[in-house]
């Protein structure tokens, strides 16, 4: 892991260089800061190199039952006053919570990818998060990472995955109902709506394993309609049982 991570950054400054958005020495410089960044990372298999942790982030698969008992080990291990995050994109942090003692220091840092280019953060306040974790995750993510972070209370979704799946899913309806194909409804969107990332190639982006998923959240919503508004599609569903998660396996909506 640390060493894709490594490569990532290594090949972005190599694009960024190669489309003249920096020179040799803007790239020199990216380079020598992106060793100082990789050198700063130590990956570990050991529950015990994170007892002296002051914030520990969980991003394990989006399953609440498996977040919890990740999260019953972190009690165990990490100090009393660490405050404990989950990455979850839909799942309930007040849910999440309930496996752990000392709720109050529980919270949601929901990042986006790909996390070096994107800014935002969604905060997430479980039922009983404390304000003092809070204004530590939110200081951490402004003035540490240098992101902008939004406080958002707990619902399935939050913010931007309950409106990006709803912008997900009309377009696959779109393909399903054999309106375009994906192709061209990706063209459609990218140069009719200027997205810089047109929707298949960013579900394949983001991984069709955790889809299912965060439709099924979502059409917990208490709104009208939710269920039936949050379906997941058949072509989607279909490709989840074969595997096809995106650019990570190899094929999603596209092959790679």
């Amino acid at each position: 892991a640390v060493a894709k991570i490594g490569a990532a950054y290594d090949k972005q400054i190599k694009k960024n260089l190669e489309k003249g958005k920096i020179d040799e020495a803007g790239a020199a410089k990216a380079q020598e800061a992106a060793d100082a960044a990789k050198a700063r990372i130590t990956g570990t298999s050991n529950w015990d190199d994170i007892a002296a942790a002051d914030l520990v982030i969980e991003a394990i698969s989006e399953d609440p039952e498996l977040k919890k008992d990740y999260f019953n080990k972190m009690v165990a291990t990490c100090k009393p006053d660490a405050i404990l995050a989950t990455n979850t994109s839909s799942i309930s942090i007040t849910e999440i919570a309930t496996a752990i003692s000392t709720p109050e220091r529980f919270i949601g840092m929901h990042f986006f990818n790909p996390v070096p280019l994107m800014k935002l953060v969604e905060i997430i306040n479980g039922e009983k998060t404390s304000e003092a974790t809070y204004e530590a995750v939110k200081d951490f993510c402004d003035n540490g990472l240098k992101k902008i972070s939004v406080k958002v209370k707990d619902a399935p979704g939050f913010i931007v995955n309950r409106v990006l799946f709803a912008y997900f899913l009309e377009c696959i309806h779109i393909y399903e109902d054999g309106i375009a194909s994906k192709e061209d409804i990706d063209n459609a969107i990218k140069f009719g709506l200027n997205h810089p990332v047109a929707p298949f190639k960013m579900m394949d982006m983001g991984g069709l394993d955790t889809f299912p998923h965060v439709c099924e959240s979502l059409q917990t919503l208490d709104s009208k309609g939710a269920k039936e508004r949050f379906e997941c599609p058949k072509s989607m569903l279909e490709l989840h049982a074969a595997g096809k998660f995106g650019m990570k396996a190899g094929e999603g909506w596209y092959k790679y």
